[in-house]
């Protein structure tokens, strides 16, 4: 990643174990003032010494580690200058937040024209809000996946976009008539359906989940680059997630950048790295979590649009073998198993053309005896593996970040960014007029309303150029009178509002406004 930053070259990093965030400790004096913020003080209280001295010596070992392959402070410092290092932390405000209010957007018209991708970003999408949800859902059998499918499959292919708002009013009232050839309440009754916008719109509500829809959006070329052009090493760090969190977020993002490769012309340049450590899970052999069709998709299409999948594992059985065979270039070190080792010669067996030309012994006896930071390299396009050491690392490599240390590396990024938007505000000459949009009405959620209550809508009369709606309860009665002594009968129809400053526990209906309309006025639909 560093070398890649120093050609220019922009990343994506997913970290889930918090440590990637240490690329942004880099040091161009290589001085123990620069290390001591950063240094553990559990290790120095075990070594017997103060931080101060702990500081002084980590400096001295980059420093020698550092000369040793010929790098030094003035390339540290140009690795700080060729690339924005930024790290994002999803569902947190530690690092730079980040929103996923335009993944549930529609994806671009590449992809709903591709059937095999749109499919795979429905299923996939569908599957994400599920697991965020807590619930297992098969895509074939569960009726839960299978309406979310068909509302994102009808919404999508008409080019609207849907946010969560949007979708709980969906699942309410879905746009089809039918799934399938059943009618939609034999096959999820509106009572069922209510339930389900209820378990979305907790979610929605949940005070944590706020932080989800605040932050950059979830936009690939912003991560890839900054406002001037300037590549980003963007690192998203999810070690603070929930498991059923990280997947969701891990397949949005995945989604995302499937999505952006599909825009992009053809290259035979490497053009972008999407990065992830700590593979485990994410594209297992049997499981079909939401995370690894966008992922197999990626490693067998994205290197024609210059994109580089670089993935890391410590548990190469548990990868599936689709993703193995569509993986040219292998960097293997010290394996834990001959479980793992088999596994391996296995893999590299198979994607060396059919295993012509592969020595399985020679490869085997080399594993066997791999040293510490040494590796084997197996590149399909070579006729031999060759055996590499790592360069001493230019960032310092303390370990996983706390919270508080995201944050006080993150804090000047958003002073930056609030400089930037001040500067954008203040670009005009004083006095001279600024093109602006207009800004959007605030805008409320449509409610949520038992099966059991129906909705219904004031008329429009005349065209009006904005229109706003307001809950309200509605009583409609038929009052019937009597006159006996006449033998007169007679009935009228009222209509009544209860104004909204009613008490939610009591409805006052003596305060309610009556309305000079009938029932049959009333509109089903807004």
């Amino acid at each position: 990643l560093e070398e890649a930053a120093l050609d220019g070259i922009p990343a994506i990093a997913i970290d889930p174990k918090g440590d990637l965030g240490n690329l942004l400790l880099t040091f161009p004096d290589l001085d123990p003032a620069s290390f001591e913020p950063w240094v553990n003080e559990d290790d120095a209280r075990k070594d017997g010494i103060d931080v101060p001295e702990l500081a002084r010596r980590q400096a001295e070992l980059w420093r020698s580690g550092l000369a040793q392959w010929d790098q030094s402070g003035e390339r540290i410092a140009r690795l700080r200058e060729a690339v924005d290092l930024s790290i994002y932390t999803p569902g947190s405000e530690a690092g730079l937040p980040i929103s996923i209010l335009g993944s549930l957007a529609a994806p671009p018209r590449e992809i709903v024209d591709d059937g095999d991708l749109f499919r795979d970003r429905v299923t996939t999408t569908a599957t994400s809000i599920l697991t965020l949800l807590g619930v297992d859902a098969d895509p074939i059998k569960s009726r839960e996946h299978i309406l979310l499918s068909t509302l994102l499959d009808h919404t999508w292919r008409e080019g609207r976009d849907l946010d969560l708002g949007g979708l709980i009013q969906a699942i309410q009232q879905p746009p089809v008539e039918r799934i399938g050839v059943v009618e939609l309440d034999t096959f999820y009754p509106s009572s069922d359906r209510f339930e389900l916008a209820m378990q979305v719109n907790s979610l929605l509500a949940a005070p944590g989940f706020q932080s989800w829809l605040t932050g950059d959006p979830l936009d690939v070329g912003r991560l890839l680059h900054t406002a001037s052009g300037q590549p980003r090493l963007s690192i998203v760090s999810i070690a603070h997630l929930s498991a059923a969190e990280r997947m969701f977020f891990v397949s949005l993002l995945l989604n995302e950048v499937l999505s952006w490769v599909r825009t992009r012309p053809g290259t035979s340049s490497l053009r972008a790295i999407l990065y992830m450590d700590e593979i485990f899970g994410y594209m297992p052999p049997v499981a079909e979590p939401p995370s690894k069709r966008p992922l197999l998709t990626l490693l067998k299409q994205a290197r024609a649009y210059g994109l580089g999948i670089v993935l890391a594992t410590q548990n190469p059985v548990d990868l599936d073998y689709k993703g193995l065979s569509n993986t040219g270039t292998w960097f293997l070190g010290r394996l834990q198993t001959e479980r793992d080792k088999l596994r391996v010669l296995d893999g590299l067996e198979g994607v060396q053309s059919g295993g012509e030309g592969f020595d399985r012994k020679r490869v085997e006896s080399l594993l066997s005896g791999l040293g510490k930071r040494v590796f084997l390299l197996h590149n399909v396009h070579e006729t031999a593996p060759v055996l590499f050491r790592t360069r001493w690392a230019m960032s310092y490599l303390r370990g996983p970040l706390t919270r508080d240390q995201i944050r006080s590396l993150t804090d000047p990024k958003r002073g930056d960014m609030r400089t930037t938007a001040a500067a954008a505000t203040d670009a005009a000459a004083p006095g001279a007029p600024i093109e602006t949009s207009p800004a959007p009405a605030p805008a409320a959620d449509r409610p949520m309303v038992s099966p059991d209550v129906r909705e219904v809508f004031l008329p429009v009369d005349r065209y009006v150029d904005s229109l706003a709606y307001r809950p309200a309860l509605l009583g409609l009665a038929t009052v019937h009178f009597t006159n006996r002594k006449r033998t007169r009968e007679a009935s009228e129809e009222v209509v009544a509002v209860v104004p909204d400053e009613t008490s939610d526990q009591r409805v006052d209906w003596s305060a309610a406004r009556e309305l000079a309309l009938t029932h049959a006025r009333l509109a089903e639909e807004p």
